[in-house]
C-alpha cells in the first residue's frame, strides 16, 4: 500500500467511497458535500489536498485536509473501499492529511462528525484529537466535534 497526494483517476473514489457511507449512515448527501464534490479542483487552489491509500492501482482509503480560516484546517471525508479489506489505510490517508495541513500552516486541526462513527472517532481519538463542544454542526448528521493543537 501506498499513500499518494489527488490524481485524477482517483477521483471518482474520493466521491464514491464518501457518498456510499454517508449515504448508508444517513440517508442523503446534504449541500455541503454536494459542494465539495463539485468543487474539488478550486477546493485544492485553495490548498486543500486529498490523499489516498493505492494497493495495485486500487485506492482503498481517501482523507482531506483544507484549510478553514486562519490556522485552521479541517481534516474530512475520510471514506475507504467498502469492498476490500484495508487494515490501517484510513489511519494512513488520516495522518498524512495531517502532515499536510500542518506542513501548510495549519496550528490547529478541526473534525465534524457523527457519534455512531465508532471506527472514525477511533482514529480521531486515536490521533490525539480532543471533542470539543460546538453551537452549531453545521451538517444535519453533525453531532459530535474534534480539534487538534499543534504544540
Amino acid at each position: 500500500m501506498k499513500i499518494i497526494p489527488f490524481e485524477e483517476e482517483y477521483r471518482k473514489d474520493f466521491i464514491d467511497f464518501n457518498t456510499d457511507w454517508i449515504v448508508s449512515y444517513f440517508g442523503f448527501l446534504e449541500e455541503h458535500d454536494k459542494e465539495t464534490f463539485e468543487n474539488i479542483d478550486e477546493e485544492m487552489d485553495l490548498g486543500a489536498m486529498i490523499f489516498f491509500a493505492v494497493e495495485n492501482h486500487t485506492a482503498l482509503a481517501t482523507c482531506m485536509a483544507r484549510p478553514m480560516e486562519g490556522t485552521t484546517w479541517e481534516i474530512c471525508k475520510l471514506g475507504s473501499n467498502k469492498n476490500i479489506p484495508h487494515k490501517g489505510a484510513g489511519s494512513a490517508v488520516f495522518e498524512k492529511s495531517m502532515e499536510w495541513a500542518f506542513d501548510h500552516g495549519a496550528e490547529k486541526l478541526f473534525i465534524l462528525s457523527n457519534s455512531k462513527l465508532k471506527p472514525a472517532l477511533h482514529i480521531y481519538e486515536k490521533h490525539g484529537f480532543k471533542e470539543i463542544k460546538l453551537e452549531n454542526y453545521e451538517y444535519i448528521r453533525g453531532d459530535i466535534a474534534f480539534e487538534y493543537k499543534k504544540e
